[in-house]
């Protein structure tokens, strides 16, 4: 299946929210072509590995999320604001040409079915709290008088793959953590992967309070 692509310096999850600003012109041809009519209004989005989100030459990840337009303002001077949501997850079969904006072959790739999380969730669960404590004490030593909220993994749904999704979307880590756990077959292995990536940061943060 082809379909229009979108590549940004941030990962998009399933069930996250998005918001963009759209004033490049081949990404305004791209908005433009979603909202004709002739299509459903959505494009992938992947992460840019190496490169800028405007001008082209960039390095992408052949994974990534549909996101589908759900809102959208027109601006002066050919630029959109759009409201989107991140659908289902996919895997670039093929990039195509670029112009006039950049599209791929894709397929749908359905999270597999992982063991139970129970102890794996308990795990994730203290180590964001112990994150979230050291970044506290990080920011009163830096003077910083409102110390960062809490990542709440209260609330979570039931479905194992929409909970392991709505986790890393929680949790303080960057890209490469959020792609690798974008990119993890099933929720068992994400979880695992986001006890690593959260392990790494209180290190992180523990050496900083040294």
């Amino acid at each position: 299946m082809e379909i229009p692509m979108f590549p940004l310096g941030a990962v998009l999850l399933p069930g996250e929210p998005l918001s963009l600003q759209i004033f490049e012109p081949r990404y305004v041809a791209l908005v433009e072509d979603c909202l004709d009519g002739s299509r459903e209004p959505e494009f992938g989005v992947v992460l840019i590995e190496r490169g800028h989100e405007v001008g082209g030459g960039d390095v992408r990840t052949d994974v990534g999320v549909r996101a589908s337009i759900t809102d959208v303002v027109e601006l002066p001077g050919s630029r959109f604001r759009l409201r989107c949501t991140g659908t289902d997850r996919i895997r670039v079969r093929d990039w195509l040409p670029d112009e006039p904006y950049p599209r791929a072959k894709v397929e749908n790739w359905p999270d597999g079915v992982g063991a139970d999380d129970t102890e794996l969730l308990a795990t994730v669960r203290e180590r964001a709290d112990r994150l979230h404590d050291l970044t506290a004490q990080l920011a009163r030593r830096s003077g910083i008088r409102q110390p960062p909220p809490s990542a709440s993994l209260r609330d979570l749904p039931e479905d194992p793959s929409a909970r392991s999704f709505e986790i890393t979307a929680r949790l303080p880590i960057g890209p490469t953590d959020r792609h690798t756990a974008l990119a993890a077959p099933d929720p068992t292995t994400r979880l695992q992967h986001l006890v690593t990536a959260v392990d790494d940061a209180i290190a992180m943060m523990e050496f900083r309070l040294q």
